[in-house]
């Protein structure tokens, strides 16, 4: 998991229960769409670590001859 994604779940979570504990159904909405957004984020990055020869961006200052 990812150190991003797992922010933005805790920060979603917080922000749907603080929107259930107000009534404040918009704040209840951002944090399920937080949430939504880190399990994206989680399954891009498992997806990428699943595809043969990619372990992630590479540094393009960096060249195989070196």
């Amino acid at each position: 998991m990812a150190h991003g994604s797992s922010k933005d779940k805790l920060t979603g979570k917080a922000k749907e229960a603080m929107g259930k504990m107000t009534g404040n159904r918009r704040k209840e909405a951002e944090g399920k769409a937080e949430q939504v957004k880190a399990r994206a984020k989680e399954a891009a990055d498992d997806a990428q670590k699943r595809i043969p020869g990619k372990s992630g961006p590479k540094d393009p200052l960096i060249t195989d001859d070196e």
